[in-house]
């Protein structure tokens, strides 16, 4: 099988169950304990983050197939939540000594996120 068709097969069927685990995820924790504050998505943030630490540890460690990394990190953990993705990135910088580009990316991605929404809000309202 073409090498590219691989990767994007093993990603796909990854990304299937993250995005549809993020979906009822966040239902199951809106009807537990309301919407008035994001609990689903709290829960997904933690527990993305700590999967995605000890599976890419795990998986580091261990003689496996390339693709089981492909199809649970990027693309069942990445369709699950980009937190843990987030995270892992940091913890990556860190880990290599980049201490200046990992604060700039920890602090900047949640600030830089935040104005991005605000002026995509700002920018739908005036067309709209």
């Amino acid at each position: 099988m073409n090498s590219a068709i691989y990767v994007s097969l093993a990603i796909s069927l990854g990304a299937i169950p993250g995005a549809l685990s993020r979906y009822y995820l966040t239902l199951f924790f809106g009807r537990w304990f309301g919407i008035a504050f994001p609990y689903g998505t709290l829960f997904i943030n933690l527990t993305g983050a700590f999967v995605m630490g000890f599976f890419a540890t795990l998986i580091s460690r261990l003689s496996v197939d390339p693709s089981l990394y492909l199809l649970v990190v990027v693309g069942f953990l990445g369709s699950y939540t980009t937190f843990s993705t987030y995270t892992l990135d940091t913890s990556n910088l860190l880990r290599t000594k980049h201490y200046k580009a990992a604060l700039l990316y920890w602090f900047g991605s949640p600030i830089l996120g935040f104005i991005s929404v605000e002026i995509g809000i700002f920018l739908a309202n005036m067309v709209s």
